[in-house]
């Protein structure tokens, strides 16, 4: 696809909007904002706009009531982890950029009339008034601290329910929870350890400060990482996605061929209650055999279920590797019908299948009837990658990674390769 830049409309930026906290965040030595159209492939009706581009490593995103959106760093711009992009004409795109919180990260949600933001071991929240968007910085509280936080699967991805509640994913800071951490012929340990203080769903109070990681609770547990979470308020309950383990083929290829394990484990979805155990690391689903498996770290030769016949049972599987970094379900009036009460994924894309093509980046859908998949998964929107269909190795232009809803019911989708953000919408 032909990439078209343009200079777009000088940034204004509204420092006073944030308090005195706030800082300009310059988009480039001229001061005016360089924007990529990059165009992706959606259904018949659909259309998108980029809001903005050249963020960095963006992450989650949240819109407010009055559609400001609000972009979670990963790497500071100009020292703020947080981004507020202002629409002032009504084109959709940014047009006033500002910034606050010194602290990179994740997860971010608004609630209730505050704005929650996670690093990799704290999470916070400010005093917002969804009319205007504007956020007290000099608010700034902190309700959780002292999180766990290692060498891999650091991300505090979050959601809130209706009840006052803050959910927090806690990764597991390992593959498969092995002796020896991904080194082949290295057993599992049993039981994991790990699964003490990680590998799970953690529930905090929404609104209660300085909670220590010992005050949580485990709401569930056996589940690697967690980057997708949401909260499904037609039904009440709490939904996630797991990113499943690597190096089946690598470690177990009298198992496992190229293909197969490009294809394994599954991509999960599931459905959450207080103390679900969905079974990682003793278990993973196959794809192929279409059932919940034991490990080969554990015993299982492909055939043996044994341990995991008990544990909770995902909802919906996709392919191995696609990384999904987003949930969100679908509560707006303006896309058709059949959107309504569903589920998107945003997949963040490969980085282990070669010799396998490389696989994901997009945004899928699942239709949903009483919180229950309703139909098979289709992709929604295509094209971030811009590889070959058939490209094993090469660097994706954009990887889908956040999901935000709209108060006009448009769909947010961010990028953490260079921190696009588009404006999906429709009209007949």
């Amino acid at each position: 696809m032909k990439k078209i830049l343009f200079l777009a409309c000088t940034v204004v930026f509204a420092a006073a909007a944030f308090g005195s906290d706030s800082t300009r965040v310059k988009s480039s030595s001229t001061g005016t904002v360089k924007r990529d159209e990059a165009p992706i492939t959606l259904p018949q009706g659909f259309k998108s706009v980029v809001v903005t581009s050249g963020l960095g490593k963006a992450r989650h995103l949240t819109v407010a009531a009055n559609g400001d959106i609000f972009v979670k760093l990963e790497k500071l711009k100009d020292g703020k982890g947080i981004l507020k992009l202002h629409d002032a004409n009504g084109d959709g795109k940014a047009d006033e950029i500002t910034g606050f919180g010194n602290y990179t990260g994740t997860g971010i949600a608004i609630k209730n009339g505050y704005l929650y933001a996670s690093n990799d071991n704290d999470v916070f929240r400010y005093k917002i008034d969804e009319k205007t968007g504007k956020v007290d910085t000099a608010s700034e509280q902190k309700i959780v601290t002292g999180l766990l936080a290692q060498n891999q699967h650091n991300t505090k991805s979050l959601t809130l329910d209706n009840d006052g509640n803050i959910y927090v994913n806690i990764g597991a800071p390992t593959n498969c929870c092995q002796v020896q951490d991904r080194v082949k012929g290295s057993p599992g340990q049993d039981p994991c350890p790990i699964l003490e203080k990680a590998g799970g769903i953690w529930q905090f109070k929404a609104d209660k400060l300085n909670q220590s990681y010992a005050e949580g609770v485990r709401y569930a547990t056996g589940l690697r990482n967690v980057m997708g979470l949401d909260w499904n308020t037609e039904v009440n309950q709490l939904y996630c996605m797991q990113h499943g383990r690597d190096q089946l083929f690598q470690f177990f290829p009298e198992l496992f061929n190229q293909k197969q394990g490009a294809e394994n484990p599954a991509e999960e979805m599931f459905r959450l209650t207080k103390g679900a155990d969905c079974g990682w690391p003793y278990c993973y689903y196959d794809n192929d055999k279409q059932q919940k498996l034991l490990c080969p770290e554990y015993g299982g030769d492909r055939k043996k279920v044994d341990r995991c016949a008990d544990k909770t049972k995902s909802i919906v599987q996709f392919p191995g590797h696609l990384a999904p970094n987003a949930l969100l379900f679908y509560t707006g009036n303006q896309f058709p019908a059949k959107y309504k009460n569903g589920a998107f994924v945003a997949f963040h894309g490969s980085w282990n299948r070669a010799p396998e093509p490389q696989a994901g980046f997009f945004v899928v859908f699942v239709p949903f009837k009483d919180g229950m998949p309703s139909g098979k998964w289709e992709v929604f929107a295509d094209g971030f990658s811009q590889l070959p269909k058939d490209a094993t190795t090469g660097r994706a232009k954009y990887r889908p990674t956040g999901l935000a809803q709209g108060p006009d019911g448009s769909l947010y989708v961010s990028d953490d390769n260079n921190g696009t953000i588009w404006k999906v919408s429709y009209s007949k």
